[in-house]
């Protein structure tokens, strides 16, 4: 019997199942996705009011559902929603079709400066060039104040910097149909130039900036004078603008 001990001692380790030391290196947990850019739209007037806030209102409303949560936007009316506290919960701030000298108190005007020269972002459209002349602040925030719409057709509208990554997709030009501002004075000098309008298209000369970006210490400045029509809110490419332009602004 003492023969057989070793052979069976052999056979029965062989058959035992193996054990393997763990693995030390830990599962890498899954990389959680970004927060969503706040979006905080004003079209509060306290002068002309566009027929297009509606047509604004929906189409950011849609474009953020649409963006699989890369932005929220919250928009009002009213020029008092805009407040320190809310603007500690905003990443972009949108002036859409304002007009007017809106009624703005000396803290709510401290705190809109403060967001944006300590890194949250602007982002202006059409008439809100036409908004708050009394207040020089804001003029640089915005980079310009409207003079006057001498053309309302359509025309060619070329795309400078086709690098920009708001203007990612665009072509060189685009026709539209709209409400074309000139302003008191050419921003060029001191901002970014994104859009001009072709000035013989409109059978003019001379440099019409209609859109440019800019750095308010560190915060991003957007301005797209176009946007007078509901139906530019819905051109593709105008929405493509704004979409970009909101990712560009909060610097994301």
């Amino acid at each position: 019997m003492g023969r057989l001990l070793v052979p069976v001692l052999l056979v029965a380790i062989a058959c035992s199942p193996r054990t393997t030391a763990p693995d030390p290196t830990p599962t890498p947990a899954p990389t959680p996705a970004p927060a969503p850019i706040r979006v905080t739209m004003l079209v509060a007037t306290a002068g002309f009011h566009h027929d297009s806030i509606a047509t604004a209102r929906d189409v950011m409303r849609t474009l953020a559902a649409q963006s699989s949560g890369a932005f929220v936007v919250s928009s009002s009316d009213d020029a008092t929603a805009v407040t320190p506290a809310a603007l500690s919960s905003t990443d972009v701030l949108m002036f859409a079709l304002t007009s007017g000298e809106l009624p703005f108190s000396a803290a709510q005007k401290d705190a809109i400066v403060a967001f944006v020269t300590n890194g949250g972002g602007f982002i202006g459209v059409h008439s809100a060039t036409d908004t708050l002349y009394d207040w020089p602040d804001y003029g640089r925030i915005v980079g310009a104040y409207f003079k006057e719409h001498p053309w309302t057709r359509e025309a060619t509208v070329t795309v400078e910097d086709r690098a920009h990554p708001i203007h990612a997709g665009l072509p060189a030009t685009l026709r539209l149909n709209e409400e074309y501002y000139t302003f008191r004075q050419n921003p060029r000098p001191s901002v970014h130039v994104m859009l001009t309008l072709d000035a013989a298209s409109v059978g003019a000369v001379g440099d019409y900036p209609l859109a440019w970006t800019q750095t308010i210490g560190r915060g991003r400045s957007y301005y797209n004078a176009l946007g007078h029509f509901p139906q530019t809110w819905m051109d593709a490419r105008f929405q493509r603008l704004l979409t970009s332009a909101i990712a560009w602004t909060s610097g994301r």
